[in-house]
């Protein structure tokens, strides 16, 4: 099976492409040349830009791949723009979207025909209208799965805003931010699970036509997310709860990821992929994924290093909330006669 992904050394996308390869099929990956990991020796790598068209078409035309992937997509004209120019040139197109489409209102668990609409964050706005270009395409005969991901992570990027960030502030002893009062239920991917789930959909005609969930099956709450973390990395975990409406007054992108999103309790049905790849489990726990974070931190130094900006951020919200919190109460004094 030959494979062509727009994109490849990403979070997840390096994942899955060393799964593949692993897997023993023929990976191509066309990136401009700056990748974030480093690829597997095995993939052939093609220096070009996924929006260059002319490019692009040559490198299709030249490969005729069996799957494409791109994973640098975020945007409905992106998407129309694939369809066009992959049409009659894959036999199967991958739209890599993600679970934060689903509506706040949505029932539990979630199932991929559950209430979608998210007008909070633009991103989810984005993957959503993506995913209607692919199918009104795949109504036409276009060869679309669309899988949809949650919050997926791997030891380049710890899952709580900030990332090591986070975690330097946890070591040096200073409070994290957690929104609400850190109950919600959440659900976490680890890349490697995400990537033996992803690669078996790669090529499977029964996926085509598809929107397919990948994710764990492991609910936590975001107090126990970050107490996870700290206890791996030795430290302990300062929690201040703060509401998501004062967050996003301070910080437009983390407010806008919470109230469409992670202030939500979100867990997931996965039948569906399990009736596509039989006998998958997320095999990767939280506890492992947060030791497997911690190592890091210990073992690279740069990675301990304070960030300025999201101490400030930090900083700035928690003394807007004690400015907003009212007085202690006091026992009136007593009266003497």
């Amino acid at each position: 099976m030959r494979i062509l992904f727009l994109g490849g050394t990403g979070l997840i996308s390096a994942a899955c492409a060393r799964e593949a390869v692993r897997r023993g099929r023929e990976v191509h990956l066309a990136t401009r040349g700056r990748a974030a990991e480093a690829p597997p020796p095995e993939a052939r790598l093609h220096t070009a830009d996924a929006w260059d068209e002319a490019a692009i078409a040559a490198l299709a035309e030249r490969l005729q791949p069996d799957v494409v992937v791109n994973w640098v997509l975020y945007r409905p004209e992106q998407a129309a723009r694939d369809a066009r120019l992959f049409a009659g040139r894959t036999g199967q197109y991958v739209f890599v979207s993600s679970a934060s489409v689903y509506h706040e209102r949505a029932r539990l668990p979630l199932v991929e025909e559950a209430a979608v609409g998210n007008p909070y964050w633009a991103y989810a706005a984005d993957k959503l209208a993506c995913e209607g270009v692919f199918r009104e395409a795949a109504a036409r005969g276009f060869p679309a799965t669309i899988v949809r991901p949650s919050h997926t992570y791997g030891p380049p990027r710890p899952p709580v805003r900030g990332g090591y960030a986070a975690l330097s502030r946890l070591a040096r002893g200073l409070p994290l931010v957690v929104h609400g009062d850190g109950s919600s239920l959440w659900t976490l991917t680890h890349r490697d699970d995400f990537a033996r789930a992803f690669t078996h959909l790669l090529g499977l005609p029964a996926a085509l036509g598809e929107t397919v969930h990948i994710t764990s099956d492991e609910a936590l709450s975001w107090n126990e997310i970050v107490r996870t973390l700290a206890e791996a990395a030795g430290c302990e975990a300062r929690l201040v709860h703060l509401p998501s409406r004062l967050i996003a007054a301070y910080d437009a992108e983390w407010g806008a990821s919470l109230l469409g999103d992670k202030a939500h309790s979100r867990l997931f049905d996965n039948a569906k992929l399990k009736r596509l790849a039989p006998g998958f489990e997320a095999g990767i726990p939280w506890a492992a994924g947060a030791a497997e974070a911690a190592r890091r931190f210990r073992d690279e130094p740069a990675l301990q290093a304070p960030d300025a900006r999201f101490d400030r951020t930090v900083e700035a919200l928690v003394a807007a909330w004690g400015r907003a919190l009212p007085p202690p109460s006091r026992p009136a004094p007593p009266v003497i006669a």
